[in-house]
Order: structure tokens, then sequence, then C-alpha cells
């Protein structure tokens, strides 16, 4: 399960019936965040979230595969592919691969990847660019569901501020749909996030009950863009609220009186990138 250094050599195939092999616990630790930092690693289910990662060119530790995949064409390439990058190819029986995912009816394929993020330092804006920066999200979910809508609106990534849920625990990269892969990942103190924003040379918004502006009035076709959504519980701190330079309210009718975290972060993604979202030509069904 360690990386590899240089030119990476040709990897492993093996078969795994037992629960207690070496390998399956360091997989099945992975569940836990303490085991992920250790090994720099983290699993995906999925054989096309495995394809796509590939693709994109993350680095692959471990292909895990049920024995039923044996014989399948595509899950016969991921291995191959697999074995040339220098990972280890574990075919297992469902009891075992359940026991990996959690799951009572898992996917055929989990793959193990290298974390991958990026340093906040090396994020500079340019025009068109949007990022959303995220103050101590908590709910897996939330995170999984911004990071798959960053990624279909075509904004630029994410940066998790502070003490904030795992962006590569089983939960939320399931609720990424493999959008984990194509949207960049920070992480920063507030101190530095603070410190770097000072640098952003475009617009900085935040969602805020106390603003008083509606999100639909400001225009956002000039410069880059960054936006700062808040806890789920408490929202934007002061620190945080006082950065931005426009602090925005979307609308409501209900007797509801807030929005969930993804689903606010949604609708002003949308809202920001609305001159960039066009719809493609249906195809010609004739």
């Amino acid at each position: 399960m360690t990386a590899h250094d240089g030119a990476r050599p040709v990897g492993q195939v093996k078969e795994v019936t037992s629960l207690a092999n070496p390998l399956i616990k360091d997989i099945k630790a992975l569940a836990l965040k303490k085991f992920r930092d250790q090994q720099n690693a983290f699993m995906a289910e999925g054989l096309k979230l495995v394809i796509d990662a590939l693709d994109l060119g993350w680095t692959i530790r471990t292909l895990v595969f049920a024995k039923a995949g044996r014989g399948n064409a595509a899950v016969e390439k991921v291995a191959a592919r697999t074995v040339a990058a220098g990972g280890t190819v574990l075919e297992v029986s469902e009891k075992v691969l359940a026991a990996i995912t959690r799951r009572e009816n898992p996917q055929m394929v989990v793959g193990v990847f290298a974390q991958q993020t990026v340093p906040l330092k090396d994020i500079r804006a340019r025009d068109g660019d949007v990022w959303v920066a995220l103050d101590r999200v908590r709910d897996p979910g939330n995170l999984g569901t911004v990071i798959r809508t960053v990624d279909a609106v075509g904004a630029k990534g994410v940066i998790l501020v502070g003490d904030t849920t795992d962006p590569f625990s089983l939960e939320t990269v399931r609720a990424t749909m493999g959008s984990i892969f194509a949207v960049p990942v920070a992480r920063a103190t507030e101190q530095a996030f603070l410190a770097w924003r000072r640098d952003f040379s475009g617009l900085v918004v935040g969602t805020h009950l106390k603003g008083a502006v509606d999100y639909r009035s400001v225009d956002f076709s000039r410069g880059p863009v960054l936006l700062l959504m808040g806890n789920e519980q408490q929202g934007l701190p002061d620190s945080l609220a006082e950065s931005c330079d426009r602090l925005l309210r979307i609308p409501q009718a209900g007797r509801a009186d807030s929005l969930n975290l993804a689903v606010a972060t949604g609708v002003m993604l949308f809202e920001i990138r609305r001159g960039a979202l066009k719809l493609e030509p249906a195809n010609d069904m004739r």
C-alpha cells in the first residue's frame, strides 16, 4: 500500500478469500480517516469511477474486483492498466468485497487511490474562473454533492476552510459520483485562507442571513468569482463574512427558514455560471 517512487514496477495479481489477509485489512482500515491519512489513500467504488480516475491520471494503488468480474472485458482491461501502473490487483469473494465497502450489495470493482490535493498557494484565479470555499462543512453528503455540482457547472474547484469533513471519506466520494477525480480540492486554515483571499483579484461573495442583496441582481460576468459558503449549522462567521465584497441572500417564500448547504451552493453556482451554460443542440433522431 505504499507509494512507488520513480519508475513504477509491474504490479501483481492475487486471489484473496480471507478477511484476515493483511492487504484486505489495510483496505478496510481506509474507512477511518486516521488510516486514510497514514496511507495517503482512499477508496472509490464502481468500474466507471475507476476508469475515470485512471483516465484523469490518478495513481491507483490497488484494484479489487469480485470473482463475478472474471471474464468481463472492461474489468480485465482495468486490471491490466493497474498492473502496468505498478498497482496490485486482488480478485476477491463477494463477502470480502462487502466487508471492504460496508455494503450488502457492493459494486463489482473498488479502486484504492493515492490522495491528491492542490496547495492553496498554487491557485491563481483567472478571468471567468469560479471557485467555491466551504467553511467547516460537516456533512460528507453535502461536501460530495457540492463537488459534483462544481464539476457540473464547470467551476474550477473547492477550497475547504478550517476543520471540515474529509473529502476522501467513502461517503463523500460516493456522493461526488466520480467528480472527486475531476475537481481540484484545496485545504486551508481560516488564517491561511484569509491571507490568500487578500490577493484574490475578483469578486468575493457569500450567502448570509444579513445579506441585503438578491443573488440574482449581481453581475458575475467580470473577472473571477469566489463563492464563500458557511457551515451547515452556523453559517459564515463574522471573520469570513467581512472578507466578502458582497453578502447575498436567496429569496424564499415558504416556511423553511434556510436551505440545505449543498442546495444553496448549487443555486448560487448555476446563477454565477448562467452565462457560460448552454444546452447543446438535440441530436437529430430521424
